[in-house]
């Protein structure tokens, strides 16, 4: 017990007794042989310890065991150590057993001996770490079931990496061969190109794709088709794109997968020339655009005309281009152009209610007053120059022009030592020189347009006081010099008989009209500009055409100076608006270039289309008046009057009436003149009018007593 107690006080245990029933076997001081007997004599051991032959190593007085068998405590069976009658383990070394069956070199490690829990106040003693320094005992060989779990393992991974191999080797294979190229199963709008080069995709898009890439593309806009040439729209299909489009190097893992199993779909790419795409688009908008049209209520006359309102529409260029871009090489089918549709400000409903209203605007003349003077715009004037336009809260409102319905009649208002004056040319030397305007007192038009329109919208007085406040001139001399007013570009001439009342009218309306300038852009309408023919202005009755026959009206006449104008307009190459034949041809007119005009309709009216100013200057002799224009020439004109056709007789007739004015009979007829347009002596372009006139009634004119006659 000594040397069990020194083992377990070393290993740090209490001196107490232990728990563990091995724990008070003595142990051997060294190995035993194997198959030496447990009792035999070592001769290694020193002869004090060798035990007698009677005791067989047992304390004296203790009873001996049986001859070669274990040497056991008290009570414990031998059945517990296993077939080699020695315990091993628990800190011991396991030499063989008495009985010559050798023990396990190394035993198992030992496990611990279930026990009760000890008191609260005496601690569980900690066991010693196994394989500590105080036991020297080695570890035991593994057992079968430590070697099983290794086997498994390698089997395991032997089979993983021969998996690996083959799933290395199934991508390499294709992956080298698909290398280079382009994937199998890749495609263009329907075109085949896996497995090629990228040089023999391009030719194979080249030439399947050629035809389509060319082919003009349907667009629609409002249920209208319209036709796209790709070519002129700078629209060109790009194959070195679409192939970029396709790897060819090395491909991945993933792109062999795609490549053995599906389909890879390619757009077609394209290139654009972005200006001619812009110039394609805009020639599309000119087509389909449409101005919206306001609705307004104007006056032919003194008779309201509706405008009917319509929607207006805009095509979205920049959205069109994206939309045409998308389209190129996609599916077959017309293509859809954004457009905006732009609604006006009032309805046809809106319209016609403002129409119906309007004539209560016209029920008399306005009379215009400055103080002590005083002038009447009759009603034809306020008509000529009222209308009405949408206003902003969906209704219309009346618009009045009050700057040129004064124009005619301002001098009666203004002293004309204190009246604006226009700046001017003057003709000197055959040149045009600048004669400076100046400031004066004038009529306030912005106030008068106002009291106009609410006498229209709210009635009231129609006499209106006017204020006179100090104006400039319409035209700064600074832009005048800008004109490009520099040469003579047409003259023209037209005779008459002296002196006759007519003559009176052909003169007064030359020097109203003498000095007028017409700028760029602007329109010259003959009633805008003078007016109504009146009295107070120096007309006179004089003979004028009204039903195929000669009536007096004041201002009679004044269609000779109009036509020698409208050969001026002719001459001078600019745009010819509005004019009306006469209704019969009168001998001192060029068949087919002239016109007559009325109050306050048919008018005249021409528009300077040129980027110059036009000067209007005017001469009368005793026998003639003179029209010509000065500004920069811009065409040489030629007229080419056609032979006369379509010749109709005339009737004769005779009249007793009080107003009768007798007339010269003239057959009737068709005549074409063009007008050849030539720069540098070449020709530019030509326009052709077409005039009929019917025949002039034979008129004689007899006394009350002479039965009138209704042709021979």
């Amino acid at each position: 017990m000594k040397e069990g107690t020194e083992a377990v006080r070393n290993a740090g245990r209490p001196t107490e007794p232990p728990t563990d029933p091995f724990a008070a076997v003595p142990l051997p001081s060294h190995p035993v042989r194997p198959g030496a007997a447990a009792g035999s004599r070592d001769p290694r051991r020193p002869a004090a310890e060798r035990p007698g032959p009677a005791s067989n190593g047992a304390p004296n007085g203790a009873p001996s065991a049986p001859t070669g068998g274990p040497r056991l405590p008290p009570g414990v069976s031998p059945d517990i150590f296993g077939p080699s009658g020695e315990p091993a383990g628990f800190g011991r070394t396991a030499g063989p057993a008495a009985g010559g069956t050798g023990l396990p070199q190394a035993a198992s490690p030992p496990q611990p001996w279930r026990m009760a829990a000890p008191p609260p106040e005496q601690p569980i003693p900690p066991r010693p770490p196994q394989g500590g320094p105080g036991d020297p005992s080695p570890a035991g060989p593994p057992g079968r079931e430590e070697r099983a779990p290794r086997g498994r393992s390698r089997r395991l991974l032997l089979v993983t990496v021969l998996l690996l191999v083959l799933a290395a080797l199934a991508y390499a294979v294709p992956a080298v061969a698909m290398s280079g190229k382009i994937l199998p199963g890749t495609r263009v709008r329907g075109v085949d190109i896996g497995g090629l080069t990228a040089t023999e995709a391009a030719d194979r898009l080249r030439e399947r794709l050629a035809e389509r890439a060319g082919e003009p593309m349907v667009l629609t806009a409002f249920g209208k088709r319209h036709e796209l040439d790709p070519e002129k729209a700078g629209l060109e299909l790009d194959v070195v794109a679409t192939i970029d489009q396709a790897p060819s190097d090395f491909p991945t893992p993933a792109e062999v997968w795609r490549a053995l199993t599906g389909t890879t779909e390619l757009d077609p790419r394209h290139s654009v020339d972005s200006e001619r795409l812009d110039a394609a688009v805009s020639a599309l908008a000119e087509d389909i655009d449409r101005e919206v049209v306001e609705g307004a209520v104007r006056f032919k006359g003194v008779e309201p005309v509706t405008v009917k309102p319509r929607d207006g529409r805009e095509l979205e260029k920049a959205a069109a281009a994206a939309a045409i871009q998308k389209a190129y090489l996609g599916p077959a089918g017309p293509v859809e152009l954004p457009v905006t549709v732009i609604k006006p400000k009032v309805t046809a409903a809106v319209v016609a209610k403002t129409a119906a209203s309007a004539g209560k605007a016209l029920s008399g003349p306005i009379t215009l007053r400055a103080g002590a003077r005083q002038a009447v715009l009759p009603v034809e004037a306020v008509a000529a120059h009222l209308s009405f336009e949408p206003g902003d809260s969906g209704g219309m409102r009346p618009v009045f022009d009050a700057r040129k319905a004064v124009a005619a009649v301002e001098k009666d208002l203004v002293d004309q030592a204190q009246a604006p004056r226009e700046p001017t040319f003057r003709i000197v030397g055959g040149k045009p020189e600048l004669v400076p305007g100046r400031k004066g007192r004038g009529v306030d038009d912005k106030k008068l347009a106002a009291a106009v329109a609410e006498l229209v919208s709210e009635g009231g007085s129609r006499t209106i006081p006017v204020s006179l406040t100090t104006v400039r001139p319409r035209t700064s001399e600074a832009e005048l010099r800008k004109l490009g007013i520099k040469e003579k570009i047409s003259e023209f001439t037209t005779p008459f008989e002296c002196c006759p009342p007519r003559v009176t009218n052909i003169r007064t309306i030359a020097k109203l009209l003498d000095g007028h300038l017409v700028k760029p852009g602007e329109t010259f309408s003959l009633n805008g500009v003078v007016g109504e023919r009146d009295t107070a202005r120096g007309f006179v009755e004089a003979p004028m055409i009204a039903g195929g026959r000669l009536v007096p009206s004041v201002g009679g006449g004044i269609s000779q100076f109009v036509t020698t104008m409208y050969n001026a307009v002719f001459f001078g190459g600019l745009q010819d608006v509005q004019h009306m034949a006469h209704e019969f041809y009168i001998s001192r007119y060029p068949a087919g270039r002239e016109s007559t005009v009325s109050w306050p309709a048919p008018d005249f009216r021409w528009k300077n289309d040129s980027p110059y100013g036009v000067l209007v200057k005017t001469s009368t002799t005793s026998t003639s008046v003179t029209v010509a224009f000065w500004s920069t020439k811009r065409y040489e004109i030629e007229s080419i009057s056609s032979e006369r056709y379509n010749v109709t007789p005339f009737e004769r007739k005779t009249d007793s009436g009080p107003d009768c004015i007798p007339m010269v009979g003239q057959q009737g007829f068709t005549i074409d003149v063009t007008r050849v347009f030539k720069k540098d002596g070449k020709e530019v372009k030509r326009e052709t009018e077409k005039t009929v006139y019917k025949p002039e009634t034979d008129l004689k004119c007899v006394a009350s007593t002479e039965a009138p006659t209704e042709g021979d």
